[in-house]
């Protein structure tokens, strides 16, 4: 797989969610840079960016070649991971299955339930509507608003820059054959009942429509040091919609990741 690394130190390894790459995590390099001590690590996942797909088809098969990666490159070493969307249920699989390596675990409107048609989901809202800037996105307006639950200049570019490059390269046909396999084999905290007692973060967007907020809630339990948020005016890319508050929370788990 495809990586990218930045910085010095502890492996932080970031996992982007499911037809973008990379670059959708890339907003949060400064502020981790700005700590020092983290070494970041980028992948784009197998039919994402520059990965090619291979024999990929599943879910489950993303999971165990992350995994296999993880285990040719950072051999025994200790790392925190943190995952967007369809990258936090990778990232979810991660953290239990090398429990023993993993030092934190982070997602960001993670994926909590494989099957769409039983996530839990507010119905599809936008705060604030801006049609003439609608209008001036051209081609990417469709993307955009798709996702947008705040419709401003700042936003809108942010997509631009992160989001938007990688829905334009991942491999569409490895997409199909991924999404009809799409659910795990079994969901980590039920394949690993044993509750994950390193510093966690959960943040989720009130507004998203795409995998809710309820779900990561519903597993509390299972993550006795995890900090939950759900944050207000923003919908599915709530760490471009909400980034400061995001950047402040990743920084805090960081910060008892290291402490810890």
């Amino acid at each position: 797989m495809y990586s990218e690394e930045r910085g010095d130190g502890t492996p932080l390894l970031l996992i982007h969610g499911f037809g973008v790459d990379h670059r959708i995590l890339a907003s949060l390099s400064s502020m981790i840079d700005d700590l020092g001590g983290w070494r970041q690590i980028f992948i784009d996942l197998p039919g994402h960016g520059k990965s090619p797909a291979e024999d990929v088809n599943s879910s489950q098969d993303v999971v165990d070649a992350v995994e296999s990666w993880i285990r040719g490159h950072l051999g025994g070493e200790s790392f925190a991971v943190l995952g967007n969307s369809f990258g936090g249920m990778v990232a979810r699989c991660v953290a239990h299955d090398m429990r023993e390596q993993v030092l934190g675990l982070a997602t960001l409107a993670g994926v909590f339930v494989n099957d769409h048609d039983q996530r839990l989901l507010p119905r599809t809202t936008v705060l604030h509507e801006d049609p003439e800037l609608i209008a001036s996105l051209g081609a990417m307006a469709e993307d955009y608003t798709q996702m947008a639950v705040v419709q401003n200049a700042e936003h809108a570019a942010a997509f631009e820059k992160y989001v938007l490059p990688g829905l334009k390269s991942s491999d569409r046909e490895a997409l199909k054959r991924i999404s009809a396999h799409y659910s795990l084999d079994q969901e980590p905290e039920d394949a690993h009942p044993e509750p994950f007692a390193r510093p966690s973060l959960f943040i989720t967007g009130r507004q998203d429509q795409v995998v809710g907020y309820t779900d990561a809630w519903n597993r509390i339990e299972h993550y006795p040091r995890g900090t939950y948020t759900v944050l207000d005016a923003a919908g599915h890319n709530v760490h471009l919609e909400q980034s400061k508050i995001t950047e402040a929370l990743v920084r805090e788990w960081l910060r008892r990741v290291r402490e810890d």
